[in-house]
């Protein structure tokens, strides 16, 4: 088997799972409901036991958190043997970004806790946008200059071969373009960490003083990535009640992760140290999902002996916002088709991890087993749960009606669900500890009826920007139609 061949057919697997779940579930409501009635309440089960599941660590997360908030990291990490050595690198790409958005992460990086004379900033810009970046970064580079150890810009040119317009490209050359000056300046790969951030990522004040204390204390930190908390507060009280809901659906999904990384990757903005990245050549330079993909690459050039580092303080970003609220909308679908996007790691763990004869097989089937799983469920459980799962019911050939199973079951499901809804009450509470602020423009009233009332739309959130983001990435990747990079609209507020 050549090898185009076989990296098609793995391409082709997790839609082909996907559509053939919807086909087959279709097709035998009409010719055979019991059997799509038996697989229903076995997924409905199945469901379930992930939500009972991830709850105990969702809650054991939130405590951490919350504990995380409380801790002066700075006092902590202060008398740590080998601190002086430490520097933290910071990678910021961007294209024609407002000089508000760009000023406020700098000025939020320089009043932090941790001293930012060892902090070296990179704004990484396009080519494609040279003037606009000359006008309004540039100037930005000299006002901060002075208060950072070191403040580099780069501008990725377009139009080179083998990428794709997007984040991973541009980081892949600004490393590149770095990595000479930080070992001029006499730093050691092993002492730099790495921080990958969207421009709109807002940092707790103790973000660098944790991580450089866990960098200090974790065994073997090279071999490691940190990955902390992603909220989307920024904008979030102007944002519609949908984008809010699934914002904090992906902070929830995060944060259950975060206590159990054994086989997690990472996502959005996190941190790992340059020794790593020069081992496996920066960032891939022709994919979309670069943030989950960097971590795979470590994983790899390690043969399985790399992993994830929880860092359970908060990083916060703009929510998807553009000119009005169906806009909206259509940017939070774009979004999370990006995210949905990841699918297209299972053909590379797949190939890679067969020519890897030193990884552990434990390691590669219980990566690929949760990748593929993940993607899955993604995909169906919403149109199962909420759709095809009542079809039978509705179309079943009169003689079915009569088996006590087909009778029964409407209310045995019915029982499933009020159960796993205690997952939703539980995400509403804990979502009003995660808000920012209220505005003044916003009353106490409207505030609590808002974020509580918000979780009804759970239902329509969970199809409309669940699923079908999910189906569209793997459909894609099934049929052979690569999706390029969207820059998500972000507006931050005054």
């Amino acid at each position: 088997m050549n090898d185009h061949f076989r990296r098609r057919l793995l391409e082709i697997i997790p839609g082909a799972l996907v559509w053939t779940t919807f086909l087959l579930s279709f097709g035998l409501s009409f010719v055979r409901p019991l059997w799509v009635i038996y697989f229903v309440i076995v997924f409905d089960l199945y469901w379930l036991f992930r939500v009972t599941y991830y709850l105990p660590f969702l809650l054991v997360s939130w405590w951490r958190y919350r504990n995380a908030l409380r801790t002066d990291w700075q006092a902590h990490v202060g008398t740590l043997p080998g601190i002086d050595r430490i520097r933290h690198l910071i990678f910021l790409p961007m294209v024609n970004e407002d000089a508000r958005v760009v000023r406020e992460t700098l000025q939020q990086i320089a009043s932090g806790s941790y001293p930012a004379r060892n902090i070296i900033i990179v704004l990484a810009g396009e080519g494609r946008s040279r003037e606009s970046f000359e006008r309004t970064i540039l100037p930005l580079a000299a006002e901060f200059r002075s208060q950072f150890l070191r403040v580099f810009t780069t501008l990725h040119p377009s139009d080179l071969p083998d990428e794709i317009h997007g984040k991973g490209s541009n980081l892949n050359w600004s490393g590149h373009e770095i990595l000479p000056k930080i070992l001029e300046m006499g730093l050691s790969p092993d002492d730099v960490i790495v921080s990958s951030f969207d421009i709109d990522t807002i940092i707790h004040p103790q973000y660098f003083s944790c991580l450089t204390y866990l960098y200090l204390t974790v065994p073997d930190p090279t071999k490691s990535s940190y990955q902390p908390v992603p909220l989307y507060n920024n904008n979030l009280w102007e944002s519609p009640a949908a984008v809010r809901v699934a914002m904090f659906g992906t902070t929830f999904w995060l944060m259950t992760e975060l206590t159990r990384p054994e086989r997690m990757m990472t996502f959005s903005s996190h941190s790992m140290s340059l020794r790593m990245l020069e081992d496996v050549g920066f960032w891939q330079k022709d994919i979309v999902s670069e943030d989950s993909r960097i971590f795979l690459q470590g994983l790899i050039r390690y043969h399985g002996n790399y992993r994830v580092t929880p860092v359970h303080l908060p990083v916060s970003m703009d929510t998807v916002m553009t000119g009005g609220y169906w806009k909206a909308l259509a940017a939070l679908y774009r979004q999370l088709r990006r995210w949905a996007w990841g699918v297209e790691h299972f053909p590379y763990m797949v190939e890679a991890f067969r020519r890897d004869a030193l990884m552990p097989w434990t390691t590669k089937v219980a990566y690929i087993w949760k990748h593929l799983e993940g993607m899955y469920t993604w995909a169906t459980a919403p149109i199962l749960i909420l759709l095809l799962g009542r079809l039978p019911f509705l179309v079943a050939p009169d003689p079915f009606r009569e088996f006590s199973v087909f009778q029964n079951t409407p209310f045995t499901l019915q029982i499933l669900m009020r159960i796993a809804m205690i997952g939703v009450f539980v995400s509403a509470g804990l979502s009003l500890t995660l808000l920012p602020p209220r505005p003044a423009h916003v009353s106490r009233r409207k505030a609590i009826l808002v974020t509580l009332l918000q979780w009804l739309l759970l239902p329509v959130t969970f199809v409309l920007f669940g699923a079908l983001p999910a189906i569209d990435a793997q459909t894609r990747l099934m049929l052979g139609k690569p999706l390029g990079f969207n820059v998500s609209p972000k507006r931050k507020t005054s």
